[in-house]
């Protein structure tokens, strides 16, 4: 008999991992995202036709390529039970078993991460070889457990916590764990470890697994920081069912269409490297860096619906945001344009730059000029291991809300002057520099790791406590 052959598909910016698994000429795919081409081009590779098209649970952080994946492939689609649905689909519970040319795929209902929540363990004969695990069981963590609101956090932990339980005592011990989250993924309730593990090295390294309960609910929620608004609407969209996509370029704006589009309130977002746009870039525009994680910060940041306008560099940059933002359910933008600002400048939108230093220099403005306005611009729990000492703490996701708040405060005491936006590595401070500016704030962009900032000489504040969940800190 062949072996188990699981092939990981990776997305880095989501922090998830979709997969194959195949033996012979047959295979199962496991909660695969909505570019599907990926999927296909393993097949492919390997020559697997696929039989069953499996989802752990109804996704928050991206819309499912699972229907359109088993429509395309004529495969049976296997869902949770107990969510409604706008499709057919087989639905399963606890303890069903789905045979499979590639394995037997056990059910096992472990909720947590969301209520109807399934891991797929298959079974060759004599042992469990595998167990995919999605959002519950992780390297190192488990999934976070307040995706679906305040009521449920608390319930879900719990369950969560009784869910490791049983995998520890009804999966072989030996079998590779699989998960779909925990790679970055803010679907994870705390930093992940390693690449590979089985269940036997979970039970030995999981923190999940080494204490009691209690203990285990009240650490989890403690711990939780905001994660991206626009997973409110995955959870719909997946229910709905995820439909084809289409990856063609969509119409080209000349810039006199980028002006009207900034004009209008639209969202004109330059993708070059930041160090490009910094130096040289439209006003008006904002910056999400493709090399950087720039689907899960416009996704977050954006008004949903609100048109957009890519531009870049060259068609490589448009095409690969394209299919990051399908990803997350953004299907079609309105235009795209390709080409150095002064290519694509009108009277209507005037180039512009804005300064980008190190820690280094920030230190050295501040021991110059005794005061600088500083901003922060990362997450709460980010904040709250340390930050630079007086600096305005607006976490990015919500600076769009408060840029009234933030003029008023960069014109405060001693008058006008710029800001000095920071993050944890240059990338959001970005984004934030380029929203700012284009509200008329004077800007200069830190672009640098956070950790350098004591080594350049900055006085780094670590409060005792800080302000995660239910909390209020003080400017």
């Amino acid at each position: 008999m062949s072996t188990l052959d699981v092939v990981s598909m990776e997305t880095p910016n989501l922090g998830d991992r979709s997969y194959v698994a195949g033996r012979g000429s047959s295979a199962i795919v496991i909660d695969p995202q909505r570019d599907i081409d990926r999927v296909e081009g393993i097949l492919d590779q390997r020559g697997w036709s696929v039989s069953h098209v499996l989802e752990t649970h109804f996704h928050n952080d991206y819309v499912s390529g699972g229907l359109e994946l088993a429509r395309a492939l004529g495969a049976e689609y296997v869902v949770p039970s107990g969510m409604d649905i706008a499709f057919s689909a087989n639905q399963v519970s606890d303890k069903d078993e789905i045979p499979a040319d590639v394995a037997l795929i056990r059910v096992l209902h472990t909720p947590g991460h969301t209520p109807n929540h399934l891991s797929f363990a298959l079974n060759t004969g004599s042992a469990d070889v595998a167990l995919f695990t999605g959002g519950s069981l992780l390297f190192g963590s488990v999934g976070r457990t307040d995706l679906l609101g305040a009521a449920l956090t608390e319930p879900l932990a719990h369950a969560q916590w009784n869910s490791m339980r049983r995998i520890a005592s009804e999966v072989t011990n030996s079998a590779q764990v699989y998960p779909t989250h925990g790679f970055g993924s803010f679907c994870s309730a705390t930093a992940t470890v390693g690449n590979s593990s089985t269940v036997a090295e979970q039970l030995r390294t999981n923190p999940v697994f080494g204490v009691d309960e209690e203990t285990y609910v009240s650490e989890l929620i403690a711990g939780l920081d905001i994660f991206p608004t626009y997973y409110a609407h995955m959870g719909p969209a997946n229910q709905a069912g995820g439909g084809p996509i289409d990856l063609s370029l969509p119409q080209v704006a000349s810039p006199q269409e980028i002006a009207a589009a900034i004009a209008r309130g639209e969202w004109v977002v330059d993708l070059r490297h930041r160090k490009a746009y910094a130096a040289d870039h439209l006003r008006g525009t904002l910056s999400f860096d493709v090399y950087g994680n720039a689907v899960t910060y416009l996704g977050w940041m954006i008004d949903w619906g609100t048109p957009i306008t890519l531009i870049g560099d060259d068609i490589s940059e448009i095409s690969t945001m394209q299919r990051e933002l399908v990803r997350i359910g953004i299907d079609r933008p309105v235009a795209h344009a390709v080409g150095s600002p002064s290519d694509l400048t009108s009277s209507g939108t005037p180039t512009t730059s804005y300064p980008r230093v190190t820690h280094i220099e920030m230190a050295a403005a501040l021991k110059s000029t005794g005061q600088l306005r500083v901003l922060d611009l990362r997450r709460n729990s980010e904040f709250d291991d340390g930050y630079v000492s007086g600096a305005k703490h607006v976490p990015l996701h919500e600076l769009r809300g408060r840029v009234d708040e933030i003029k008023v405060w960069a014109a405060d005491d001693a008058g006008s002057g710029p800001v000095w936006v920071y993050c944890g590595s240059g990338f959001r401070a970005s984004i934030g520099a380029s929203l700012l500016e284009a509200a008329d704030v004077e800007v200069i962009h830190v672009d640098d790791d956070f950790p350098n900032a004591e080594r350049a000489g900055l006085v780094i504040e670590r409060p005792p406590h800080g302000h995660r969940i239910g909390a209020t800190y003080a400017d």
